[in-house]
């Protein structure tokens, strides 16, 4: 099966996808994009989030035709500029900063979720952050740092506007 994408920004055409694909399948091996991590296979863990049409989505639950001329955003297409020269999105500064990546498999998933929900709610109090991230597990930390990175990022975001 051929799948037609738009993935960060550039229309894509790939071929010989099979019918039970997987998006994060599609994405990691056939298209390149290691970013989201392949982790429980169950929509569980949140480490494979990207955003499906704006909104986040576990790309482990969403099979490769469904992605047929939608847009997909992973957390390679956060970062800005052209290829060779990108700026990290201030989420992703923000996560190697507070020192929030550690193994860094759940990350991806969790600086995706938590783009998202700075964008929609800009100053985001602990409870809300606290909520968003829920479905994303961490096995290493005790989530302390990266809440304390979503915090940095969601100031540098206000003082950025």
């Amino acid at each position: 099966m051929r799948v037609n994408v738009t993935v960060n920004g550039s229309h894509e055409v790939v071929d010989d996808v099979w019918e039970g694909e997987s998006l994060l399948y599609m994405l990691r091996e056939r298209m390149g994009l290691p970013g989201s991590k392949n982790a429980c296979e169950q929509g569980e863990c949140g480490s494979c989030t990207v955003y499906l049409d704006g909104v986040p989505a576990c790309a482990c639950l969403v099979a490769a035709g469904q992605a047929e001329g939608r847009d997909v955003r992973t957390v390679e297409g956060l970062a800005e500029g052209p290829p060779g020269d990108e700026r990290l999105d201030v989420v992703q500064e923000a996560f190697l900063e507070a020192g929030a990546v550690q193994c860094g498999f759940c990350t991806p998933g969790l600086i995706v979720q938590a783009h998202d929900l700075i964008e929609r709610n800009p100053a985001p109090a602990d409870a809300e952050i606290r909520e968003a991230l829920a479905g994303n597990l961490c096995r290493c930390t005790g989530y302390e740092k990266i809440l304390d990175a979503v915090r940095l990022a969601a100031e540098r975001k206000a003082a950025a506007r």
